[in-house]
């Protein structure tokens, strides 16, 4: 135990060290845990070190190649890697690969052969994220890396997925039956043992997921300008935005509201969860005691946000796409893990926007800002507000509500959006 305690001192790059010792000191009351704990604590010093000592590798591209029977999918990479699979597809028919060392900076997705329906890679907080959705059973047959050799540059991690064996047929013998005038047996019949049902998961999505609050609405009509509520300018910016990125066909849109409705807070959060979103943004009006006040600004999830959202989610029980399931010292790591990585990408993400939204509109002086706003708080959906401008400035109000200002302003938006998951979504070969 000393020796890994030492371990985990030594690495003063490694970010979870605090945390680990603080989940450590609560275990360790708990003798029949501590040995788990020591574990746990002992594999992600491991990591951390090799994590350390190896440059990630970036992915290049996938091919696919074989037949019905077995289909091969190759990963080419400039650095050598390994992987781990997460999920084998036992119960839902979607293999997931998670290989931690790799970079995958644009997303991929292909698909359909063999076995193969289709496929995604995208960065996840852990790593590049390969996806695969099966058209039937099936299994990881083998997979390897192969090194540079005979004219190739690259590494080529290579996983193949094969047909699963038809079920075992069984014999099952019926009970003889004995009759007063003569003995009777019935045919043997052949029983096929039933398959485990498979779970029904939602479509692999080949496109980005992308969900549009429309802050407030209904009952709720945000601030009042001289020509009417925040409610309706906001609803007009999101669908706006919503049709300028269904045009480019590279993304998959969800609107929280598309009609003057009350949405509560917590449930446009889980509108987002639930479907997967890449990204969160939701649009909002300013409001301000004077009337010369205006601009946009963007907020992202302050510090003290961080620990509501650790009890939002607590409260609500969420199965996060990071599972935190099983001990709840590690349960506390993965989220603050998950929660961290978010955050930056978040942050990312309101760079961007506030790069190519200025010049569209005015900018406050301080544009990026942080807050606890409860749209935000979804701990693995990176995610902003963005303040359109001040509906108590009658020039801000006057750009918000001309439908040719909103369109060049969405524009803008769109742009971020395109900028910040690299322009398009890099369709690979089949």
């Amino acid at each position: 135990m000393g020796r890994g305690f030492a371990v985990v001192a030594n690495l003063r790059d490694f970010r979870g060290v605090g945390m680990l010792r603080r989940v450590m000191g609560a275990v360790g009351r708990n003798r029949g845990r501590a040995i788990a704990a020591v574990t746990v604590l002992v594999g992600l010093a491991a990591f951390a070190v090799s994590h350390a000592a190896t440059e990630a590798a970036s992915l290049i591209k996938v091919r696919m190649g074989g037949d019905g029977p077995e289909t091969r999918l190759v990963l080419e990479l400039d650095g050598a890697t390994s992987a781990k699979v997460v999920s084998d597809g036992a119960t839902d028919r979607r293999i997931v690969v998670l290989l931690p060392d790799v970079t995958a900076a644009q997303a991929q997705q292909g698909g359909a052969r063999g076995v193969v329906r289709a496929w995604t890679v995208d960065q996840t907080s852990g790593g590049a994220r390969l996806q695969i959705d099966l058209t039937a059973n099936a299994i990881v047959k083998r997979r390897f890396l192969l090194p540079p050799a005979d004219g190739i540059a690259s590494y080529r991690y290579v996983i193949d997925v094969a047909a699963a064996p038809m079920a075992n047929l069984t014999l099952a013998k019926a009970t003889p039956a004995t009759p007063t005038i003569r003995t009777q047996f019935l045919p043997i019949r052949r029983t096929v043992q039933p398959a485990p049902p498979v779970l029904a998961l939602p479509a692999l999505p080949l496109k980005k997921v992308v969900v549009i609050d429309a802050g407030h609405g209904g009952k709720d009509p945000g601030s009042l300008g001289a020509n009417g509520y925040e409610k309706d300018i906001n609803l007009a910016a999101a669908l706006t935005l919503a049709d300028q990125l269904g045009k480019t066909g590279r993304y998959k849109v969800v609107l929280t509201r598309s009609t003057d409705v009350y949405i509560p807070l917590e449930d446009r959060v889980r509108v987002a969860q639930r479907a997967g979103a890449d990204l969160f943004i939701s649009l909002h009006s300013d409001s301000g005691p004077e009337a010369d006040l205006k601009g946009a600004s963007v907020y992202t999830l302050s510090d003290k946000g961080t620990a509501r959202s650790a009890r939002f989610v607590a409260q609500d029980n969420w199965l996060m796409k990071a599972s935190l399931s099983g001990d709840q010292g590690v349960r506390d790591i993965l989220f603050d893990l998950t929660q961290r990585a978010t955050r930056n990408r978040s942050a990312v993400f309101a760079q961007t926007l506030m790069t190519n939204i200025e010049g569209q509109t005015p900018m406050l002086r301080h544009s990026h800002r942080d807050a606890g706003f409860m749209v935000l708080l979804a701990p693995d959906v990176p995610a902003v507000l963005l303040e359109m401008g001040f509906v108590s400035n009658p020039a801000d109000e006057a750009r918000l509500r001309d439908p040719a200002a909103r369109a060049r302003f969405m524009a803008a938006v769109a742009r971020a959006i395109d900028t910040h998951f690299g322009e398009t979504l890099k369709m690979a070969s089949r």
